[in-house]
């Protein structure tokens, strides 16, 4: 089983994507995961990543595609994965499908992810995160017993620079621009499949699903 989880930055399809892993015993492929490694580790690549991170910018094709195709190829996906974060646009996309037909493979599914914009910049610009154990918060859905404080480890909670108010709407219009044009993509080779995101958690993974089938 093949997937690709499309939506919003915030609109929560990595948490989706880590549930749809752990019920179907497949890998969770996320970009994001990668990236942040590679920033924690000061890797080349993380540099580079970090740098249009922080201005809320896609990181481009060349820093992702090699990457992710090689984690494809490796023996834990060989019943499928879950990709989340990629493909970003429609270059990474027919990448995507021109790699997976040459090793006589295609994607199944392509679930949107659906969240109107209002409430994704409500939702991440609440965020808060301990940069030492890694925990995060919200402000009002998952506040820390002390305000400011991980419940964790009692370090500082900080909110990261790209998830400040001005940093997402970037990111939602790049989104646009850039990303949204691959919903009608997987939706005219007839795989793609839309969940509100609106909903809890819960119900949003019963949605998902049925699509792909209990």
């Amino acid at each position: 089983m093949k997937i690709i989880m499309l939506g919003a930055p915030g609109a929560g399809k990595g948490t989706q994507a880590k549930q749809i892993a752990d019920h179907y015993s497949i890998p969770h492929i996320s970009t994001g995961d990668i990236f942040r490694a590679n920033i924690k580790q000061g890797t080349d690549l993380g540099k580079k990543a970090k740098e249009y991170m922080d201005k809320g910018q896609l990181v481009p094709d060349e820093l992702t595609c090699d990457l992710v195709m090689d984690r494809i190829s490796q023996d834990d996906a060989k019943d499928g994965f879950v990709l989340d974060g990629f493909p970003r646009t429609i270059p990474q996309a027919e990448a995507l499908e021109k790699a997976l037909d040459a090793a006589g493979q295609k994607m199944d599914f392509a679930i949107d992810v659906d969240v109107p914009d209002d409430n994704i910049i409500g939702r991440m610009s609440g965020r808060r995160a301990c940069l030492n154990c890694g925990a995060t918060y919200h402000i009002v859905s998952i506040p820390p017993k002390t305000e400011g404080i991980c419940d964790r480890c009692g370090e500082k909670l900080v909110q990261r620079e790209d998830d400040k108010e001005e940093t997402v709407k970037n990111r939602l219009n790049v989104y646009h621009e850039q990303t949204q044009p691959l919903i009608d993509f997987y939706q005219k080779r007839d795989i793609l499949r839309t969940v509100d995101g609106t909903r809890s958690m819960e119900e949003v993974f019963s949605a998902i699903q049925a699509i792909l089938g209990a």
